[in-house]
Protein backbone atom coordinates (compact mmCIF):
# COMPACT_ATOMS: atom_id res chain seq x y z
CA UNK A 1 0.00 0.00 0.00
CA UNK A 2 1.41 3.39 -0.73
CA UNK A 3 0.37 6.73 1.56
CA UNK A 4 -2.65 7.52 -1.08
CA UNK A 5 -4.03 4.08 0.15
CA UNK A 6 -3.46 2.11 -3.12
CA UNK A 7 -1.27 -0.59 -4.83
CA UNK A 8 1.04 -0.35 -7.43
CA UNK A 9 0.39 -2.51 -10.15
CA UNK A 10 2.38 -6.09 -10.18
CA UNK A 11 5.24 -6.15 -13.04
CA UNK A 12 3.12 -9.00 -14.67
CA UNK A 13 -0.50 -7.46 -14.28
CA UNK A 14 -1.59 -6.64 -17.38
CA UNK A 15 -5.43 -4.97 -17.89
CA UNK A 16 -7.64 -4.68 -20.84
CA UNK A 17 -10.61 -2.99 -21.83
CA UNK A 18 -13.43 -4.87 -24.01
CA UNK A 19 -16.39 -3.07 -25.84
CA UNK A 20 -18.89 -4.21 -28.31
CA UNK A 21 -22.10 -2.63 -29.24
CA UNK A 22 -22.99 -4.69 -32.75
CA UNK A 23 -24.18 -8.52 -33.12
CA UNK A 24 -24.19 -10.81 -30.11
CA UNK A 25 -22.22 -8.37 -27.72
CA UNK A 26 -21.94 -10.94 -24.80
CA UNK A 27 -20.54 -13.72 -27.61
CA UNK A 28 -18.27 -10.87 -28.76
CA UNK A 29 -16.68 -10.27 -25.11
CA UNK A 30 -16.29 -14.09 -24.37
CA UNK A 31 -14.83 -14.88 -28.15
CA UNK A 32 -12.10 -11.95 -26.94
CA UNK A 33 -11.39 -13.25 -24.08
CA UNK A 34 -11.10 -16.77 -25.19
CA UNK A 35 -8.05 -15.66 -27.83
CA UNK A 36 -5.95 -14.92 -24.29
CA UNK A 37 -6.59 -17.98 -22.76
CA UNK A 38 -4.77 -19.09 -19.63
CA UNK A 39 -3.40 -15.45 -19.22
CA UNK A 40 -6.59 -13.87 -17.85
CA UNK A 41 -6.86 -13.54 -14.46
CA UNK A 42 -10.07 -12.09 -13.87
CA UNK A 43 -13.15 -10.48 -15.65
CA UNK A 44 -14.96 -7.79 -13.98
CA UNK A 45 -18.63 -7.60 -14.01
CA UNK A 46 -19.93 -6.12 -17.69
CA UNK A 47 -21.88 -2.93 -17.97
CA UNK A 48 -24.10 -1.40 -20.53
CA UNK A 49 -23.23 1.89 -21.62
CA UNK A 50 -24.11 4.96 -23.54
CA UNK A 51 -22.33 5.63 -27.39
CA UNK A 52 -19.20 7.68 -26.43
CA UNK A 53 -18.19 10.15 -29.13
CA UNK A 54 -20.73 9.52 -31.81
CA UNK A 55 -24.35 9.32 -29.94
CA UNK A 56 -26.60 7.40 -32.49
CA UNK A 57 -25.56 4.20 -32.15
CA UNK A 58 -26.29 0.89 -30.18
CA UNK A 59 -25.45 1.07 -26.36
CA UNK A 60 -21.90 -0.79 -25.50
CA UNK A 61 -21.29 -3.91 -23.44
CA UNK A 62 -17.92 -3.05 -21.45
CA UNK A 63 -16.05 -5.48 -19.21
CA UNK A 64 -12.24 -5.10 -18.02
CA UNK A 65 -9.99 -8.04 -17.86
CA UNK A 66 -6.81 -8.87 -15.60
CA UNK A 67 -4.26 -10.90 -17.59
CA UNK A 68 -0.95 -11.98 -16.23
CA UNK A 69 1.18 -10.26 -19.17
CA UNK A 70 5.19 -10.73 -19.03
CA UNK A 71 5.72 -10.26 -22.71
CA UNK A 72 5.14 -6.34 -22.72
CA UNK A 73 3.02 -3.76 -23.75
CA UNK A 74 3.86 -3.84 -27.67
CA UNK A 75 3.22 -7.49 -27.74
CA UNK A 76 -0.12 -6.69 -25.82
CA UNK A 77 -1.31 -4.59 -28.16
CA UNK A 78 -0.20 -6.98 -30.98
CA UNK A 79 -2.68 -9.59 -29.58
CA UNK A 80 -5.57 -7.27 -29.17
CA UNK A 81 -5.37 -6.36 -32.61
CA UNK A 82 -5.01 -9.72 -33.41
CA UNK A 83 -8.10 -10.46 -31.88
CA UNK A 84 -9.72 -7.46 -33.34
CA UNK A 85 -8.77 -8.53 -36.76
CA UNK A 86 -10.01 -11.98 -35.83
CA UNK A 87 -13.31 -11.31 -34.73
CA UNK A 88 -14.43 -8.74 -37.51
CA UNK A 89 -13.55 -5.72 -36.22
CA UNK A 90 -12.87 -2.63 -39.09
CA UNK A 91 -11.55 0.55 -38.26
CA UNK A 92 -14.32 3.04 -40.63
CA UNK A 93 -15.43 5.59 -38.33
CA UNK A 94 -13.54 6.65 -35.21
CA UNK A 95 -15.99 6.36 -32.20
CA UNK A 96 -18.02 4.13 -34.06
CA UNK A 97 -19.97 0.77 -33.94
CA UNK A 98 -18.17 -1.79 -33.52
CA UNK A 99 -17.89 -5.35 -33.45
CA UNK A 100 -15.10 -5.95 -30.03
CA UNK A 101 -12.65 -3.17 -28.83
CA UNK A 102 -9.99 -3.97 -27.27
CA UNK A 103 -7.49 -0.91 -25.70
CA UNK A 104 -4.59 -2.01 -23.50
CA UNK A 105 -5.26 -0.07 -19.98
CA UNK A 106 -2.27 -1.03 -18.00
CA UNK A 107 1.05 -3.12 -18.05
CA UNK A 108 2.90 -3.38 -15.39
CA UNK A 109 3.88 0.29 -13.70
CA UNK A 110 5.02 0.78 -17.53
CA UNK A 111 4.64 4.43 -19.12
CA UNK A 112 4.91 4.69 -22.45
CA UNK A 113 4.11 7.35 -25.50
CA UNK A 114 5.01 5.71 -28.61
CA UNK A 115 3.51 6.02 -31.99
CA UNK A 116 0.23 3.66 -32.05
CA UNK A 117 0.57 3.05 -28.27
CA UNK A 118 0.04 4.92 -24.86
CA UNK A 119 0.48 3.01 -21.58
CA UNK A 120 -1.51 4.02 -19.43
CA UNK A 121 -4.47 4.36 -21.89
CA UNK A 122 -5.24 7.64 -22.41
CA UNK A 123 -8.46 9.18 -20.87
CA UNK A 124 -9.39 6.05 -18.64
CA UNK A 125 -9.99 8.99 -15.64
CA UNK A 126 -13.02 10.17 -17.69
CA UNK A 127 -14.17 7.23 -19.10
CA UNK A 128 -16.93 5.29 -16.80
CA UNK A 129 -17.31 2.56 -19.38
CA UNK A 130 -14.39 1.36 -18.15
CA UNK A 131 -13.96 2.36 -14.46
CA UNK A 132 -17.21 0.84 -13.55
CA UNK A 133 -15.78 -2.72 -14.41
CA UNK A 134 -12.39 -2.13 -13.49
CA UNK A 135 -13.28 -0.24 -9.81
CA UNK A 136 -15.01 -3.56 -9.17
CA UNK A 137 -12.33 -5.40 -9.38
CA UNK A 138 -9.45 -3.57 -8.38
CA UNK A 139 -10.55 -0.72 -5.82
CA UNK A 140 -7.02 0.25 -5.13
CA UNK A 141 -5.34 -0.15 -7.70
CA UNK A 142 -3.35 3.25 -8.58
CA UNK A 143 -2.68 3.97 -12.32
CA UNK A 144 0.56 5.54 -12.93
CA UNK A 145 0.24 9.37 -13.96
CA UNK A 146 -3.40 9.10 -12.12
CA UNK A 147 -3.45 10.57 -8.52
CA UNK A 148 -5.96 8.17 -6.80
CA UNK A 149 -7.10 4.66 -6.30
CA UNK A 150 -9.47 3.23 -9.28
CA UNK A 151 -12.09 3.47 -6.65
CA UNK A 152 -11.68 7.52 -6.21
CA UNK A 153 -11.61 7.95 -9.56
CA UNK A 154 -14.89 6.23 -10.69
CA UNK A 155 -16.79 7.94 -7.69
CA UNK A 156 -15.30 11.22 -9.18
CA UNK A 157 -16.91 10.08 -13.12
CA UNK A 158 -20.22 9.25 -11.60
CA UNK A 159 -21.42 12.98 -12.52
CA UNK A 160 -19.33 13.11 -16.34
CA UNK A 161 -21.93 14.13 -18.40
CA UNK A 162 -23.84 11.66 -21.67
CA UNK A 163 -21.93 8.85 -20.05
CA UNK A 164 -24.88 6.64 -18.17
CA UNK A 165 -24.45 2.80 -17.62
CA UNK A 166 -26.64 0.60 -16.39
CA UNK A 167 -25.43 -3.39 -14.71
CA UNK A 168 -26.02 -6.35 -17.61
CA UNK A 169 -28.25 -8.11 -17.48
CA UNK A 170 -30.16 -6.11 -16.61
CA UNK A 171 -32.74 -6.62 -13.73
Amino acid sequence: MTATGGRAPEPDEAWIGLGTNLGDREANLRGALSHFGDAVVQVSPVVETEPWGIREQPWFLNAVARLRWTAGPRALLDQCLEVERLLGRHREIKNGPRVIDLDVLLVGAHELDEPGLRVPHPGVAGRRSVLEPWAALAPDLLVPGLDAPLAVLCSRAVSLPAQQTRPWPPR
